[in-house]
């Protein structure tokens, strides 16, 4: 289990609504290597969110064990989880997540202001990873004077200021069109050439394509036939 950043090991995760009990997630076994780049597919109700979120830290197992770097976390409490999701994960969203007051820069700042460092150091930094995903002549701009495919490497910029061991991204081309769907997909493809770890969710065949390994999830369950 040492090689594997993600290990899940028969994850259920079931909800009650009402009477109704739903089984959203039955029996997933998933082991990712470190430096892997896989995408989760799925349609509508595969299980594919709860299981990003499960992933990501943001819930919990009903049962099963979630190792992440050789971390048992499926176990943990709010506070711990909070800490993980800090140090070790880098997230991006569809809806890029950006503070509109706040800079370009200082939105890439903010997952350290809680890391003990200078807020001088603080925004070095995230200047240094700006440029690295080819914005550095944007730094000083708010969210709504970049473009949508800028916005999303802002919102890159800022899953990885922190080097976390795993960069998740849900369904990180959603909002964007053709041509800058593929500019962030390359994105992606440099990050991972520097030994990053990156697992994307998308319902999309050929944003899947890019990652070289998908796990299709079928009605809670891994989908193996396909």
């Amino acid at each position: 289990m040492s090689k594997a950043l993600i290990y899940l090991k028969e994850i259920t995760k079931t909800y009650t609504l009402g009477e109704q009990i739903v089984h959203a997630l039955q029996q997933i076994d998933i082991e990712i290597i470190k430096t892997e780049y896989v995408a989760l597919m799925g349609p509508s109700g595969s299980g594919k969110s709860t299981l990003m979120n499960i992933i990501g830290c943001l819930d919990t197992p009903t049962s099963g064990e979630y190792w992440l770097n050789n971390k048992l976390v499926s176990s943990m409490s709010d506070a711990e989880l909070s800490t993980v999701r800090n140090d070790e994960i880098g997230f991006v969203f569809q809806t890029f997540n950006l503070l509109g007051r706040l800079t370009a820069q200082e939105n890439v700042a903010l997952p350290l202001v809680y890391s003990g460092i200078s807020q001088k150091e603080r925004m070095e930094k995230a200047a240094a990873t700006l440029e690295k995903v080819g914005l550095k002549d944007r730094m000083l701009h708010k969210p709504n004077e970049l473009s949508g495919g800028q916005r999303q490497r802002v919102a890159v910029a800022r899953a990885l200021i922190n080097n976390p061991s795993l960069l998740l991204a849900d369904e990180p081309t959603g909002n964007l069109d053709t041509k800058t769907s593929h500019e962030i997909m390359d994105l992606f493809h440099e990050i991972h050439e520097l030994g990053n770890t990156i697992v994307l969710v998308t319902h999309e065949e050929d944003i899947a394509q890019n990652a070289k390994r998908i796990i299709r999830l079928r009605d809670g369950r891994v989908d193996y036939n396909s």
